[in-house]
């Protein structure tokens, strides 16, 4: 995992253009800022990632070490129940990481603020709440 200052997707230093005073839209602090969670919510989701694999990495290992039958094994039942939520849990990770990745080339093309579906403005206080979300609350609210 790359550190943090080195790594490529760092977005909040990338973004110090200025804004015409009578421009519409985010501020570039108001960018900054977007990076800057965008940037914390990815390392911390990176650490999360590296941390669940390298516990399922260690479920699988045991499970080769030891001669497990789940079907009749008294114990068998939680140890393939304990499995599965944590490869759920890395998968929902992984998932999360890829929406941060779509959140950060969002910010970068300027469509941040934008509503995928209406096109209308996503408020700067849904997007600090949920950095990942692409859709206003009126269009959250519907089905796809």
């Amino acid at each position: 995992m790359a550190c943090r200052n080195s790594a490529p997707w760092r977005l909040a230093s990338a973004l110090v253009e200025k804004r015409p005073e009578n421009a519409e839209g985010p501020s570039p602090e108001e960018r900054r800022e977007a990076a800057e969670r965008i940037d914390e919510a990815r390392a911390g989701n990176e650490r999360l990632v590296a941390s669940l694999t390298r516990l399922w990495d260690g479920v699988v290992e045991a499970s080769t070490q030891a001669n497990i039958d789940d079907e009749h094994d008294p114990e068998g039942a939680t140890v393939a129940f304990e499995r599965a939520q944590l490869r759920d849990a890395l998968k929902q990770a992984r998932s999360d990481l890829e929406d941060l990745g779509r959140a950060a080339e969002r910010l970068r093309a300027g469509e941040y603020w934008v509503c995928e579906r209406c096109g209308g403005s996503i408020p700067g206080a849904r997007l600090a709440a949920r950095p990942t979300t692409a859709r206003c609350i009126d269009c959250a609210g519907k089905p796809l």
